[in-house]
């Protein structure tokens, strides 16, 4: 990634007694984020949490979304076209609220 380049985190919290369905997740969520933010979406990348630092604990986060704009303004547009879309979505995969994170790539 380039510095100066935006990255757009969305965490989804491991809670006892929710659910995530990951093959639901990668097969038709994952394609409907590219589809909808269409050229705007530079890269991206995902994960599936495994384990937490400390010893026998579950990872924080079920999953994690990385996905990379050029700026501000080029996620401000894209994301405001396709919130509804994504975010109608959730209850397909997950009954979890994701946390959001922007951040700036600085190296």
């Amino acid at each position: 990634m380039k510095t100066g380049m935006i990255k757009v985190s969305v965490l989804y919290p491991n809670k006892e007694g929710k659910s995530f369905d990951m093959d639901y997740y990668l097969s038709k969520h994952l394609p409907l984020v590219s589809k909808t933010l269409g050229t705007a979406l530079q890269d991206s990348s995902y994960e599936k949490g495994l384990a937490s630092t400390e010893p026998d604990t579950p990872a924080r986060y079920v999953a994690i979304a990385n996905l990379y704009f050029k700026s501000m303004e080029e996620f401000g547009e894209a994301f405001e076209k396709a919130a509804p879309t994504l975010m109608a979505d959730l209850p397909n995969f997950t009954d979890i609220e994701p946390v959001g994170q922007i951040s700036e790539i600085v190296g």
